[in-house]
């Protein structure tokens, strides 16, 4: 298969459809907006989608000539084969295939949950309660309307990454049981012998002993704490594209200095930002951009080139460098 990244953050929308999270799936390329072929699309490239544009739970893939207007005759229909693990952040990160033999009649449709809709709720069905913000906290699970606590039985690290990941979280950094009082749950124990492989989309996917046939005590509830939330910018350009690059970690946007930074640490940036691949900027071009101010947060950054996130590209400690400001890493990406 050939990688075709689409365009920028904003490089897939819905059309046609009653709001924003529902209709025809469109990214864009080379400035111009084009569709997606429907072969291999199913739910989880959709839930890419929905989770690309900030909307709710995947909820349907419907063929996307049932919204009006159709595409028009000369829009392109640019990918195909589209196959998403569930996992990506962006479609752009997802394997996909140059449109070759597909006409509009098999354009792909999306329908997600509307978050902006009172009547229609962004459905939760895990999250980390009693924790200072919503990525620490104990694991509670929904069912059939109820949250329940999980028992530490069977609980693992993989399991704590499938959680993080499926809450929006960064990396997963603890998990144990948790006995002090106060953060002990007082909901009725529904799930114990999680057995995740941390390559699942979702804490349901994970196989389970049965619903509600549990032995635990609250003393074995599982809590679980992840890092914020893994975030990337380009800074200082007149777009999206190009800058000089900035991580944000603790709530804290800081550089990345560029000792052993090379071709394929820009590979990687770009790919994450949906911004296509590295143009190779010169030493000059990348100075162009200036010296970053306050925190110097990642340094000696070796990627394989095959990551979908800087985040997990290898790096010394965070915050601990021995750079300066005028060794800020910039990348310019051909998107």
């Amino acid at each position: 298969t050939t990688c075709l990244f689409v365009a920028s953050p904003s490089g897939v929308r819905l059309v046609g459809g009653l709001h924003r999270c529902e209709g025809r799936v469109e990214v864009k390329q080379n400035g111009q907006w084009g569709t997606v072929c429907d072969d291999g699309w199913d739910i989880k490239d959709v839930a890419v989608v929905c989770r690309e544009l900030g909307c709710g739970a995947a909820n349907g893939t419907p063929s996307g000539i049932l919204y009006e207007p159709p595409a028009e005759n000369e829009q392109k229909v640019f990918i195909q084969g589209v196959s998403c693990t569930g996992t990506e952040d962006t479609l752009a990160q997802c394997e996909q295939e140059e449109a070759y033999n597909c006409l509009h009649n098999e354009d792909a449709g999306a329908l997600c949950e509307n978050p902006e809709s009172p009547l229609s709720p962004v459905p939760e069905n895990v999250r980390l309660a009693d924790g200072p913000g919503h990525c620490k906290g104990r694991v509670e699970v929904k069912h059939q309307k109820q949250w329940y606590s999980v028992c530490q039985t069977g609980w693992s690290l993989r399991a704590a990454k499938v959680v993080c990941r499926q809450l929006g979280c960064g990396r997963a950094v603890l998990t144990q049981k948790r006995c002090n009082k106060p953060a002990q749950g007082q909901r009725s124990i529904w799930l114990s012998q999680m057995s995740c492989s941390g390559r699942e989309a979702t804490l349901q996917d994970c196989p389970s002993g049965p619903w509600g046939k549990s032995t635990c005590i609250h003393d074995e509830d599982t809590w679980v704490e992840c890092e914020d939330p893994f975030d990337l910018r380009l800074v200082g350009g007149d777009k999206l594209c190009s800058g000089r690059l900035e991580v944000l970690h603790k709530g804290v946007w800081g550089s990345v200095c560029d000792d052993n930074w090379g071709e394929k640490e820009d590979q990687v940036v770009c790919k994450q930002l949906g911004c296509g691949k590295s143009l190779s900027p010169s030493f000059k071009d990348r100075k162009s951009y200036g010296p970053g101010v306050g925190r110097i947060w990642l340094d000696n950054v070796h990627c394989s080139g095959e990551e979908q996130s800087l985040e997990q590209c290898q790096h010394r400690f965070w915050g601990y460098h021995d750079c300066t400001h005028q060794e800020d890493v910039a990348v310019i990406c051909s998107g």
